[in-house]
């Protein structure tokens, strides 16, 4: 079988069609966003087995169909973890903090200073998490790192201040912002207990256990003048961020999505559609709570997810078999491992034969040792500069693909370079099609197109005269200047049926109350070329939203929206306390 032909083959498996699109969203709604999910397996998040239960919320609506079932049905696999974050940010907002964000490998320590009038500046540092403490066998060692990084970042940056709060003893402590990337069971603004582990961590040890005070107990042992003030999920400190920096106040960003190493989802909820009696205190008086939806783990049982035998073996070799099934078809930390089992596969096949001309060096035990053959080895920027290079030779794929597989320049051939890009561009459209099924779910649940969109013109394709929202231009209304024109052009060139996202627009953009704003960060939303038109590809089938309701959603990247979202709801909650 030609190469090209087998690369096509292959490709085709990853395809996501509008019926499965339509399927993933019932389904999202139907187990986990219109049903009970608030019945717990252990009322006492500390009693065993508890912490893998999904400690969450109830969600009810006057037309649910299942209200009849009564509250007593346990959850599927995706909780609704309610956040005890009541406030949007407005951008007026002054004051300083510090926020710590530990999103997947690599750990972010920053401080913001908060100067109103959506202005602010920020300071980072960032380090990769070493590879022996994401599975360590003691809870303290995580965190002792991350006190360290700490202590490193403010006497770098921030000693005068600290010198200054540690000779004062009747000074305040800054303020600290806990993004913690991870399933926590939220029993207050400044307190969480981990339920399970995700995205190649696993220390058990911590599992069932207090994050806050883990880290607050390895902040005393160094003396720092800091208080862990708030635990964020990443995706509501992107929420956070975004409305801070937002020039257009009559709009408020309602739903933050993260797509980095994991991905998950955050909404704003009306406290009376929360049911379950929350623990912890908070600000009743907005009438509303982020709630994070955990949609990592959407489907577990795989009853309408896309499955393949890739798929499988990626799931078989991860630390949590089973488990983050959505993430694993998603999230950057998979795309680049679900790349390199296909092209192992394709290597290995004796009729196509991938790098025919590469030759593994042996181990000593007798193993061919070569990236290639070695799991977890490729990240999903090869996928992002495969949608991108459009050029005759793929000069940068080809360079970008030795490099990473530890291969001579000039030895991947353009042929080969085209049968990777065939299916990178496979395995990435899924991944953006899946996450905007998601994202429609949600937008679905708020209501906020309820009864607004004209079913008979939902799907017409001929809407002139409008205007549309998008990241190019950071969230600001465009005519016709066409979306990441570069990009759009390598996400059409194997993609013939692709409807470019370009062609559409909202009508009356003056009316900002029309308009869902969403804010999402992560490398693979800001760096895959490709990522936002199929995202809206996949808005545009739903039904409910379909063409209208897609030309509404604005979309902004919140750059380390994470991080300064921590930093924001630490200040909140120490102006609060």
């Amino acid at each position: 079988m030609a190469l090209l032909e087998k690369a096509t083959q292959i490709a085709t498996l990853f395809q996501l069609t509008d019926d499965r699109v339509r399927k993933c969203v019932a389904a999202f709604r139907e187990a986990n966003l219109r049903r009970e999910m608030g019945t717990l397996h252990h009322s006492n998040p500390m009693q065993p087995g508890a912490a893998v239960a999904c400690m969450a919320i109830s969600l009810l609506t006057v037309t649910d169909p299942l209200k009849a079932r009564g509250l007593g049905m346990k959850t599927a696999s995706m909780c609704q973890i309610p956040t005890y974050i009541t406030r949007v940010a407005h951008g007026t907002e002054k004051g300083f903090s510090l926020a710590v964000d530990l999103g997947g490998t690599n750990l972010r320590v920053c401080s913001v200073d908060f100067h109103g009038n959506a202005k602010l500046d920020v300071q980072q540092s960032k380090v990769a998490v070493p590879q022996d403490l994401m599975v360590a066998t003691q809870a303290e060692s995580l965190f002792r790192f991350i006190a360290l990084q700490i202590q490193k970042f403010v006497n770098v940056h921030h000693m005068n201040r600290v010198s200054q709060l540690q000779r004062d003893p009747f000074s305040c402590s800054f303020s600290l912002g806990l993004t913690f990337s991870f399933p926590v069971y939220q029993s207050g603004i400044d307190s969480g207990i981990l339920l399970r582990w995700t995205k190649g961590f696993n220390i058990p040890t911590v599992v069932g256990s207090d994050v806050c005070a883990l880290l607050q107990t390895q902040i005393d042992v160094l003396h720092l003048p800091i208080r862990v003030t708030a635990l964020v999920n990443d995706a509501v400190g992107t929420i956070m961020s975004r409305a801070y920096t937002l020039p257009e106040r009559k709009t408020r960003t309602s739903i933050g999505a993260i797509f980095r190493a994991g991905t998950n989802g955050v909404y704003l909820e009306k406290l009376s559609k929360i049911v379950k009696p929350l623990d912890g205190n908070y600000d009743a008086s907005t009438g509303e709570m982020f709630v994070s939806t955990e949609w990592g783990s959407f489907d577990n049982g795989l009853s309408v997810l896309p499955n393949t035998m890739y798929d499988e073996q990626l799931d078989r070799m991860s630390v949590n078999p089973g488990d983050q099934m959505f993430e694993k078809r998603v999230s950057g930390m998979f795309l680049g491992e679900l790349l390199r089992t296909v092209m192992l596969e394709m290597h290995r096949d004796s009729t196509v034969q991938l790098f025919n001309s590469y030759r593994a060096p042996m181990h000593a035990d007798g193993k061919q040792e070569s990236p290639l053959y070695s799991y977890w080895t490729l990240d999903s920027s090869v996928l992002s500069i495969a949608a991108a290079d459009s050029s005759n030779d793929l000069a940068k794929l080809r360079s970008k693909l030795a490099e990473s597989l530890d291969m001579r320049d000039g030895t991947i051939t353009i042929i080969e370079a085209q049968a990777v890009k065939i299916v990178a561009n496979a395995i990435g459209r899924r991944a953006a099609r899946l996450a905007g099924m998601a994202i429609g779910a949600v937008i679905l649940h708020t209501e906020r197109f309820h009864g607004s969109i004209d079913p008979l013109t939902a799907g017409n394709r001929t809407l002139q005269s409008l205007t549309r929202f998008s990241t190019a231009n950071h969230g600001k209304a465009v005519t016709s200047e066409p979306l990441a024109k570069a990009q759009s052009v390598a996400c059409l060139q194997d993609d013939p049926g692709h409807v470019s996202a370009n062609n559409l627009f909202v009508s009356n953009p003056s009316n900002e109350h029309d308009i869902v704003d969403i804010g999402i960060d992560g490398s693979l939303a800001e760096h895959y070329p490709c990522f936002e038109d199929h995202l809206r590809d996949a808005l545009r089938v739903i039904d409910g939203i379909g063409e209208v309701g897609e030309a509404r959603v604005r979309i902004g990247i919140a750059k380390d929206g994470s991080s300064v979202g921590a930093a924001i709801i630490a200040l909140l909650a120490a102006m609060e306390a």
